[in-house]
């Protein structure tokens, strides 16, 4: 399918400003799923933008202004096409979990195995267990477990929209059993490392047929940015994982970028001097072009 992704972003102050360097975090990289027909950004005001590939490989601008301004509009169109999934063909000899990634697999993935919050990590995946059913005997086929483990985070935890930046760790969330999209896949990796799997924090945009006039489902965060998660299964590679809206390798899912971390996600973070305060509204728009070519 190829779409079309429109995302402005909009700062005000109620003082002039002196804008500092910033960082934006808007442009896919083309892989055999998805192809970057188009990317086009308009920032005002002008500033000098310089690209760069951050340590997960993802293009990163590095936008720097000069002079005063009330305002800061940073408005981005992608133009893409996204290509369905493989059909999951459940083989017999899937591994199973637990299981031991090969000793090459573990060294890459190095800190993408390792928990956020350790100290919460046995809680977590107590829960998790829970939740899905096993027991500490359970051997199942590891796209089986993650499939469960989607679905078990997506029944317990109600999805909310929060206009507060920042992140909850996977303890908070399974306290309030309510989050936003960032939430839930934070939630999504946590369990998933804490199981020993490699996961990653992936930003992007959802495609709903029902916001664009289209039949079927509105799904769940589509109206703004999104976020899920990507686990790294040792016969699948990096599979993604949408607890906020139950799932798995959707094609209505378009990825920017594939972080550690939500913090590191940002698609437009900086700074500003100057005596004001800054009101951030963000629009978001994914529309369905046609078939892919």
């Amino acid at each position: 399918m190829r779409f079309e992704v429109t995302h402005l972003t909009r700062y005000a102050y109620d003082a002039p400003v002196r804008l500092g360097p910033h960082r934006l975090m808007l442009r896919p990289r083309d892989s055999h799923d998805l192809r970057l027909i188009e990317a086009t950004l308009r920032v005002s005001p002008k500033a000098v933008i310089e690209w760069r590939h951050d340590v997960f490989g993802n293009s990163v601008g590095r936008a720097a202004f000069e002079g005063e301004t009330a305002t800061l509009d940073v408005e981005s169109r992608l133009v893409l096409e996204r290509y369905p999934p493989p059909p999951d063909e459940t083989a017999p000899d899937r591994r199973r979990h637990p299981f031991a990634y090969e000793a090459d697999d573990r060294v890459d993935l190095g800190a993408l195995l390792t928990p956020e919050r350790l100290e919460d990590a046995e809680a977590v995946k107590a829960w998790a267990q829970g939740a899905m059913g096993l027991d500490e005997s359970a051997n199942p086929p590891v796209p089986e477990l993650l499939r469960r483990l989607t679905a078990a985070i997506h029944g317990a935890i109600r999805y909310e929209a929060r206009e507060t930046e920042g992140t909850q760790s996977a303890r908070e969330t399974l306290t309030r059993g309510a989050g936003t999209c960032r939430d839930l896949a934070q939630l999504m990796i946590e369990a998933a490392r804490a199981f020993g799997f490699g996961a990653r924090f992936v930003t992007g945009y959802l495609y709903s047929p029902g916001l664009d006039g289209a039949a079927g489902p509105e799904t769940v965060g589509a109206a703004a940015t999104h976020a899920w998660a990507d686990v790294y299964d040792p016969d699948l590679g990096w599979v993604a994982f949408d607890p906020t809206n139950d799932a798995v390798e959707s094609r209505d899912l378009i990825r920017v970028a594939t972080v550690r971390a939500p913090r590191q996600a940002a698609p437009v973070a900086g700074s500003f001097t100057g005596d004001a305060q800054a009101t951030m509204t963000v629009s978001v728009r994914v529309r369905a072009l046609g078939p892919a070519g």
